[in-house]
């Protein structure tokens, strides 16, 4: 059996228009009962297929104009663990990666202005000890942001 089927999928994109939206209605937009909206729904938060409903945040909006896609070189891979603990506790990181290639770890910053990148940079991400090197890329404006396409 496949991990989603056909009504899965259908929950998941009525989900998508509006996370909160109440399983009677999922249910009368799909012509199936409430229950099995219901238990769908908790079977793929079971699974780890779906997890919380959060509003998505335009920082922009809210005064975060800078963003950055910061590469991190390690001095030694196996610190990993200790540093992603200590980039949670920067509250301006809002995704971290493990890649292969030239760095360990791909970040993204979001700030204020560009004094409030160099403060994260320099002040912040750079008194990790373990972090060899960070190169940044600056974010100009998003495109386009989507789940996969089910």
């Amino acid at each position: 059996m496949d991990i989603l089927d056909e009504f899965d999928i259908s929950i998941i994109k009525e989900l998508e228009k509006d996370g909160r939206m109440a399983f009677s209605a999922i249910a009368a937009n799909l012509k199936i009962s409430n229950t099995m909206v219901h238990q769908r729904i908790n079977r793929m938060t079971e699974q780890g297929i779906i997890s919380g409903i959060k509003p998505i945040i335009q920082e922009k909006k809210i005064g975060y104009d800078w963003a950055s896609f910061t590469g991190i070189t390690l001095n030694k891979d196996s610190d990993s663990d200790r540093i992603i603990e200590a980039l949670k506790n920067i509250p301006e990181i809002t995704e971290c990666y493990f890649v292969t290639g030239s760095f360990t770890l791909y970040i993204k910053i979001i700030a204020t202005n560009h004094e409030h990148m160099r403060r994260i940079l320099y002040e912040k991400i750079d008194s990790i000890p373990g972090i060899a090197k960070t190169d940044s890329i600056i974010e100009l404006g998003c495109a386009f942001k989507r789940n996969i396409t089910l």
